[in-house]
């Protein structure tokens, strides 16, 4: 199957789309089986993180790449938090459809320039761009502890960058390993209904299962999950490992771990899309 642009999985999609981040290999192929199991489109995220951890995007990528163009359900490939204009430009040349640029460090007014600089380079070249309000003082950007978007903000910003989507802060954190994140529900109502693009919860491995559903339906439109994957994965490996001992062989505590991706994947994805 040719890859889908993720923006006409957000546009088609009658419910919540769940982003997931990769991390190797096993989690490309894990995300995308646990989409299969439901028939449903997925979003694979690569983070400037995950580029990190690789030494370079190209491997990765290629990677994930060619894990979207062999699935059975449509598949975007989508560079996530990228604070590096030069990433967003390998990860187009690259083929990526969508990027994610994260500006939200810089004081307002640079933010909007330069995030309305890579707006328009990547439009010209066809390619979805999301970004983040910054919140003054905090280094965690619109992902601050206590941060909150004001609609009135988050539309002046949509209106002066171009962006196709924005990431909005309502309640979340990244790296959350416990799912009691508490949502402001009527601001993402007022988001939604002020907001004229998607909006995108970052963090919401940290969100219990029931307000994720609620969040969607007052109009969260593209879900990222994260840890809550890594947290899946780690547990079924140490299980494995605990159990055998003896393995040398690594491709049997990675399947485990590859597994119990898909399975999370699967149950998130339903959770998305009301199940």
């Amino acid at each position: 199957m040719p890859l889908t642009p993720i923006g006409d999985i957000v546009r088609r999609s009658p419910a919540g789309v769940g982003a997931f981040n990769v991390i190797q290999l096993e989690h490309a192929t894990a995300i995308v089986a646990g989409a299969e199991a439901l028939g449903l489109p997925v979003v694979l995220q690569i983070s400037e993180n995950c580029v990190r951890y690789h030494g370079a995007l190209e491997p990765i990528a290629l990677a994930a790449l060619a894990v979207a163009r062999r699935a059975e359900v449509p598949v975007a490939v989508h560079l996530d938090h990228a604070t590096d204009r030069a990433l967003v430009e390998e990860a187009v040349g690259l083929g990526l459809g969508s990027v994610m640029y994260d500006a939200s460090a810089l004081p307002d007014e640079e933010n909007v320039a330069s995030t309305a600089e890579v707006a328009a380079w990547c439009h010209e070249r066809g390619v979805w761009v999301e970004a983040e309000l910054g919140e003054v003082g905090g280094k965690d950007g619109v992902h601050a502890p206590g941060a909150r978007t004001k609609p009135h903000e988050a539309v002046g910003y949509v209106t002066r960058t171009g962006v196709d989507a924005l990431a909005v802060a309502v309640g979340t954190s990244h790296a959350m390993t416990t799912k009691d994140a508490v949502l402001d529900l009527e601001l993402i109502a007022e988001l939604r209904a002020a907001v004229p693009v998607p909006l995108v919860l970052h963090g919401s491995s940290g969100v219990p299962d029931d307000v994720l559903r609620e969040a969607v339906q007052r109009g969260m439109k593209k879900i990222n999950i994260a840890t809550h994957l890594n947290k899946a994965f780690t547990g079924a490996v140490r299980d494995y490992l605990a159990h055998d001992e003896r393995v040398v062989d690594s491709r049997k505590y990675l399947a485990a771990g590859r597994d119990a991706v898909a399975r999370e994947v699967s149950h998130l994805l339903g959770v998305l899309t009301g199940g």
